[in-house]
């Protein structure tokens, strides 16, 4: 299944507003069934410049790439916990994890 993005602020609002939270050690995913596969991700100024920022954006978009093809159709929204580093084994390892216990894939990979 291809997943599109989330863009519109009016989605997202909503999405953050109703959504179900689930917590891990580097981020928070918030998710509500839907009729396709949507991703946003969230990633304000308090993580560093620019830079920092677009490589988190980078990494939680590669890491929740790797489970796309094996989710169910939701719209969901990765914000990731403010740290020194970030690694994409941990956000893979998260988000495997989060979306194992939530049912929202069937195995992981």
């Amino acid at each position: 299944m291809r997943c599109q993005r989330l863009k519109k602020q009016k989605e997202i609002s909503a999405l953050h507003r109703s959504g179900k939270r689930v917590y891990a050690a580097t981020l928070t995913v918030i998710y509500l069934p839907s009729d396709r596969l949507e991703m946003a991700v969230c990633v304000g100024k308090k993580y560093g410049k620019s830079v920092e920022r677009n490589r988190i954006k980078r990494l939680l978009r590669a890491a929740f790439s790797r489970y796309a093809p094996l989710m169910s159709p939701c719209s969901i929204l990765l914000i990731p916990r403010v740290s020194d580093t970030y690694s994409f084994s941990a956000f893979c390892g998260d988000i495997g994890k989060i979306l194992a216990k939530e049912k929202l894939i069937e195995t992981i990979a």
